[in-house]
């Protein structure tokens, strides 16, 4: 057990706190804080490790539905109940991690019985956090971009800038019909999309004369949103995908391209296009890129490969088979089959967005060279996943994080080229 934590008379874990003055951190203002101590770690020091403007930005997935981040009946100390997300919170963020992602499901599916709602969950966790940002998930069609608009606004000014959205499309048909909403075909989803983000652009960014849309889905006219949200010229968004759809929307209206698990050609394909795609509506310098990768950190190769072969092995075959039916027309709806999930195996789909398949599986300076090679194709942001929430983001924090701020320093992850001789033979195709 971390020496910065105890065992409650229950078994529940609690952290120690200390005070801290950050006299130089703006987020106190130079006031004496209440934050958990983490192994030696302060917000002061989080701050000094991330200081480098071109570093590469850590997230985590939020557990806040059941089942862990595998569709396997291996055990896991993960829970999603928000006082266990809130001690997760609060170590990712004295450890360096600057996101969190907050899932979202309207009802049970593929091994997740239980699901708190996305947005008031990230205002949970900001409400107990300092400096984490948390990236709420917005499903067009169940909700409206003016109530979007409204609540992340809102969020915004409660918590001093640190909300986000991450706009999904949508790919499980019977979440759709069971609370009512039409249904609507690939393409389609993905232009409500396209729609749902100018809509909410134009709602937090519109002057005097408020806000008027005339689009296929959505219809505003002279609509007056106040307050804004505090950060300009509005909340990060979020979109991912891989599809041509998901891909032009990333290069039209994103800000950020979330991308799945992919070998060393698909990334690169996959980077390219958008810029291109970009370049073509004069956005190429608008759009960063992240990427989402399962973390199996231990001390040995062999010892993480052979978790990795028992999440797999112990996968819950009906719900990973069910899991992949309702997917089937995400991967295979447009001509090139570059949907999300068209080059994806059974043991792939154990994790949601291909995590495997980004290599972050072995000792630290395995993973840390594997996201330098990440950061040198242009990725800006990696979104992690673990087995075990209630140790192994702490550790990675410790361990990996700190080793590739000590790399960035040395200058590595700028020339691909390099990054590739030194680790990229473990993301050839298969």
């Amino acid at each position: 057990m971390p020496r910065s934590t105890r065992l409650s008379s229950n078994g529940e874990t609690q952290h120690r706190t200390k005070r801290v003055k950050t006299a130089d951190s703006p987020e106190t203002n130079g006031a004496a804080a209440t934050v958990p101590e983490t192994n030696g770690y302060t917000p002061a020091k989080t701050l000094e490790l991330n200081q480098d403007p071109n570093r590469v930005l850590f997230a985590y997935w939020v557990p806040n539905v059941s089942g862990g981040l595998v569709i396997s009946k291996i055990p896991q100390k993960t829970s999603w109940d928000l006082p266990s997300n809130v001690r997760y919170a609060k170590t990712a963020e004295d450890t360096g991690f600057e996101y969190a992602l907050t899932q979202i499901r309207f009802t049970a599916s593929y091994g997740a019985a239980n699901q708190h709602e996305s947005v008031s969950f990230s205002q949970a966790l900001l409400h107990n956090t300092e400096r984490l940002k948390v990236i709420a998930a917005i499903l067009p069609g169940p909700w409206n971009p003016t109530v979007v608009a409204k609540q992340i606004a809102s969020i915004d000014n409660y918590t001093n800038g640190r909300i986000a959205v991450n706009i999904v499309s949508g790919w499980f048909k019977g979440e759709f019909t069971a609370i009512g909403q039409w249904w609507l075909e690939h393409s389609e989803r993905y232009r409500r999309s396209n729609e749902f983000i100018r809509a909410l652009k134009g709602i937090w960014t519109a002057g005097e004369e408020g806000f008027t849309f005339g689009g296929d889905f959505y219809q505003f006219r002279d609509y007056h949103l106040a307050p804004k949200p505090l950060q300009k010229p509005h909340p990060e968004i979020f979109q991912g995908g891989n599809s041509d759809d998901a891909r032009n929307n990333g290069a039209e209206v994103s800000d950020w391209y979330f991308m799945n698990g992919n070998d060393l050609d698909g990334f690169r394909d996959q980077i390219a296009d958008v810029k291109a795609r970009a370049k073509k509506v004069g956005r190429e310098d608008h759009v960063r890129f992240a990427v989402n990768g399962f973390v199996i950190l231990r001390e040995t190769e062999e010892e993480a490969i052979r978790v990795l072969q028992e999440i797999q092995g112990r996968a819950d075959e009906e719900a990973v088979n069910a899991f992949r039916d309702a997917v089937q027309q995400a991967g295979a709806s447009t001509g090139n089959k570059k949907g999300m999930w068209a080059n994806s195996k059974f043991e792939d789909l154990v994790q949601y967005n291909d995590g495997f398949k980004t290599k972050l599986i072995g000792t630290k300076e395995q993973i840390a060279d594997r996201i330098l090679l990440l950061k040198s194709l242009g990725i800006n942001l990696v979104l992690t996943a673990f087995l075990h929430y209630e140790e192994e983001i702490e550790t990675f924090g410790k361990e990996v994080l700190p080793l590739v701020r000590k790399l960035e320093g040395e200058g590595r992850g700028k020339d691909a080229e390099d990054e590739i001789k030194r680790t990229g033979d473990i993301y050839r195709k298969e």
